[in-house]
């Protein structure tokens, strides 16, 4: 008996009209390069991710990380604790892959060109392929700069912190050749309210033990967290070990993983405090304080993340429509379908464009007060542009978009998350009123950066204008959101006039700043569809 062939065609039809297997390209981006470009980002590192990234095999890990799900294991066979989480390989793969490419580590090393812009291309890169092994890299990224609260802890930790290496051994820190770090902050009766959170800090000597409940632990087999707790001072920071120096399990109880919509290959865990050991990390009382400089980084990855995940289905949208055809034409030919992709284009410009501008702002101390506002702006606008850009490219897949054999659905779960993790649509909103309100420098340092492009487009002049009038007569809390997307809207414009090519300013201007379309996408005229399109459309799709 002869063997079949399995790449030939089944017996019962020949498969016509269906492109074949997407080869992602993710260094072929032309908003990317340029951005880099623009904000002094490591192009090579950059682009040794991107193909890194673009290997099968790694697309393929990115599927398998998402379809197998971690699993919890409390006790071994004799029945001891063991509170930990298996991952798939593929999980391991990936995470090992950013760390040693610098995700967590380019931002903090000496002498590193454009760091925290070389960062948010790693974040919008991984994004692309799994989003889900971005939230312990993330994290260990942010929690840098809040070490530095306590010296001696920063020396222990940090060095391994920012190691280019992935190390998954359960062993304490010493034993460690790198390590990752998480956060746990949100309790069930206090969510984005902090300062209601209950776990208790017992002091201990010169450390404390904590005694509580955390509702959301991110990254739970991280080899320490960042957690607030209640102590006799007030609310404060406190480092938390996974495993202590004698080699025993700190007293770190996992209870469950969270059934998510998304995300799914990212182990978000509920936990319990049983007297576990913790070291303080900064004054008793200044717990908001201390951590909100690990907020103030994650931020800015969920700001880009967005980005990042319209990018992989404006690119799948587009290799499809380009590999099928319908009334005798190839979609991509359609002029209809033409605007549609077009105007999804200018979201993801956008939202890359935006990132990277505020990723440059991170790099340079004296842009601080900007942002500290512009993060907020585009952690916002982005993250509330991404479902309904992924959607209309899941449509353009037609039924094939809504399949899990490719990776729109996987795209659509991700889609909601970054916009309610760490402050919702709300809390930003009013963050930013706040901000402007109590932080004189940050409202003039966002003036002085939308007025910057006053003279290369008379439609943005006139929008800005416009609103200053809102600006000078502050609406209340109600109205935070029109204020805070038509702010971020201008600022996305301003960002695109500084670095995009005419065609996409232009037509990011018209569509989104001076608000000549309707409410869906591809409800747009006079967009110069060719230029937009050609930056990114696959190689050799014409």
């Amino acid at each position: 008996m002869g063997v079949t062939d399995p790449t030939s065609e089944l017996p019962t039809h020949t498969v016509e009209n269906q492109p074949g297997p997407r080869v992602a390209e993710l260094w072929r981006d032309a908003a990317l390069q340029d951005g880099l470009a623009a904000h002094r980002g490591d192009i090579a590192a950059a682009r040794g991710l991107a193909q890194a990234l673009s290997q099968p095999q790694m697309q393929e890990a990115g599927r398998q990380a998402n379809r197998h799900a971690p699993q919890l294991r409390l006790f071994d066979a004799a029945g001891r604790r063991l509170d930990e989480v298996e991952f798939h390989p593929s999980y391991h793969w990936l995470l090992g892959l950013g760390l040693e490419h610098g995700y967590a580590a380019c931002a903090w090393e000496d002498g590193a060109r454009g760091g925290h812009v070389t960062h948010a291309a790693m974040v919008y890169l991984m994004n692309q392929v799994e989003p889900g092994v971005c939230c312990p890299m993330t994290m260990t990224y942010a929690a840098v700069p809040a070490m530095s609260a306590d010296a001696a802890l920063a020396q222990s930790w940090v060095p391994k912190l920012t190691a280019r290496h992935y190390d998954p051994s359960v062993v304490p820190l010493s034993g460690k050749t790198a390590a990752t770090l998480g956060m746990a902050m949100t309790e069930k009766q206090g969510g984005s309210d902090v300062r209601a959170n209950t776990t208790r800090a017992e002091p201990d000597g010169d450390d404390y033990r904590l005694f509580g409940h955390k509702w959301f632990c991110s990254a739970p087999m991280s080899d320490g967290f960042l957690t607030l707790a209640q102590a006799p001072g007030g609310l404060t920071c406190f480092l938390v070990p996974r495993w202590l120096e004698d080699g025993s399990r700190n007293a770190i109880h996992l209870m469950r993983l969270k059934d998510k919509l998304g995300n799914r290959a990212n182990a978000s865990a509920e936990i319990e405090y049983h007297g576990a050991f913790a070291h303080r990390l900064g004054e008793e009382g200044q717990g908001v304080r201390t951590i909100i400089e690990m907020v103030h980084h994650t931020r800015l990855d969920t700001a880009v993340a967005p980005a990042g995940l319209m990018r992989a289905a404006l690119g799948e949208a587009l290799h499809w429509c380009a590999g099928r055809s319908a009334f005798q034409r190839r979609l991509i030919d359609q002029p209809l379908m033409r605007a549609v992709l077009a105007d999804l284009a200018l979201d993801v410009e956008g939202a890359l464009a935006l990132g990277l501008r505020v990723a440059a702002a991170y790099d340079d101390p004296d842009q601080r007060p900007f942002a500290r506002i512009a993060v907020a702006l585009a952690k916002f606008l982005n993250n509330k542009r991404a479902p309904g850009v992924i959607y209309e490219c899941m449509e353009a897949l037609g039924g094939m978009g809504f399949v899990e054999d490719t990776p729109m659905p996987q795209l659509y779960r991700e889609a909601p998350l970054n916009s309610i993790w760490e402050g919702s649509g709300n809390v930003i909103c009013l963050d930013v009123l706040r901000t402007l309100a109590r932080e004189p420098e940050a409202s003039e340092a966002l003036i002085h950066e939308l007025r910057s492009v006053l003279g290369a487009d008379a439609r943005y002049d006139q929008a800005l204008a416009e609103h200053a009038r809102l600006w000078s007569s502050p609406a209340g809390e109600a109205e935070a959101r029109l204020f805070t997307e038509r702010t971020a809207t201008l600022l996305t414009a301003a960002a695109l006039i500084k670095t995009a090519p005419s065609a996409v300013a232009e037509g990011y201007v018209a569509s989104r700043v001076i608000g000549d379309r309707g409410h869906v996408a591809g409800t747009v005229s006079g967009l110069d569809v060719d230029a937009i399109l050609a930056r990114v459309m696959p190689s050799g799709s014409g």
